[in-house]
């Protein structure tokens, strides 16, 4: 029996709820991040007003502004963006209890066998439906087999869409895709494949595992493995927490952080990421450890 597994990612998640807070917003464009009085920091989210300017998540934002001079700057509010995210949390629980957050706003559910709610679109269309009309934001929803290609699913129709990704039309859907919209094939991977004349997700599914093993290294046959559909891994459970050994996050920023101010930001975003899963669980820490990988891919 296949699995199925969502991936639901809440649309423009900050901004979103801001602009619940602050109806007189929704028809501006809006970026949520850093401080607005001190005119420093960067981009953490955006409407899709803004988005429409091409303002990007991780600019300046006097970057922003440049493009787009009318744009409202909101200050990031943590609390409130993680009690929208816990009752997202509880909605889901209503389907499966194999639930494995990815961020504040992005969770995989495994409803394989939850005959009780219909099919996997049928209950990605009533997960979508209910955020909607409960919490007041809307959600992409990806559905697939494993959780590589539903997490592609949610990012290939934005704003309150479903994408189904089967065992039938992958080749169609996935492969043609750039290679960068891969999870985990970051800027400076996708500049690599490109060298070796791979500029799609189908060109890596192609391509000799050997000869990316050569190139990446194990992980270029993990790419491998992604791009075919091979990806076995599951999603955790509720309850399996109490194993667990560490908690991360991590993130490709969209340019290079140039400053202090640039680095306090990506951390305190990624910091509290963290921190809310702790809490969430009643955790605690012995050790911190901060990894960063340069444009080289030197860590």
């Amino acid at each position: 029996m296949d699995r199925w597994i969502l991936h639901v990612d809440m649309n423009n998640f900050y901004a979103s709820v801001e602009c619940l807070y602050r109806p007189e917003l929704r028809e501006l464009p809006v970026a949520v991040g850093g401080d607005p009085q001190q005119r420093h920091g960067i981009v953490l989210a955006k409407n899709q007003i803004a988005k429409a300017y091409g303002i990007k998540t991780g600019e300046a934002l006097w970057q922003a502004r440049q493009k787009c001079p009318g744009i409202v700057f909101v200050s990031p509010n943590f609390e409130r963006y993680l009690r929208f995210s816990r009752m997202a949390r509880d909605i889901y629980y209503d389907y499966t209890n194999q639930i494995e957050p990815f961020g504040i706003d992005e969770a995989w559910l495994d409803v394989t066998g939850n005959t009780q709610f219909g099919s996997a679109e049928e209950i990605a269309q009533d997960i979508r439906n209910r955020i909607k009309a409960e919490l007041g934001v809307t959600v992409s929803i990806g559905v697939s087999w494993n959780k590589i290609f539903a997490k592609l699913g949610s990012d290939i129709k934005k704003l309150d869409a479903i994408t189904i990704i089967s065992r039938e039309n992958y080749q169609q859907v996935a492969w043609p895709l750039p290679a960068g919209d891969l999870l985990y094939v970051g800027k400076q991977t996708g500049k690599r494949l490109h060298v070796y004349g791979i500029d799609t997700i189908g060109g890596i599914a192609k391509a000799n595992p050997e000869y990316l093993r050569g190139w990446f290294g194990k992980w270029g046959e993990i790419l491998w493995t992604f791009a075919n559909g091979h990806d076995t891994t599951p999603v955790a459970e509720c309850g399996e927490e109490s194993f667990v050994k560490s908690i991360g996050n991590s993130t490709t920023t969209h340019r290079d952080l140039e400053n202090e101010e640039d680095v306090k930001m990506i951390v305190y975003v990624l910091a509290e990421s963290v921190a809310a899963r702790m809490r969430e669980h009643g955790f605690k820490a012995n050790t911190v450890s901060i990894s960063v990988r340069d444009s080289e891919l030197d860590t």
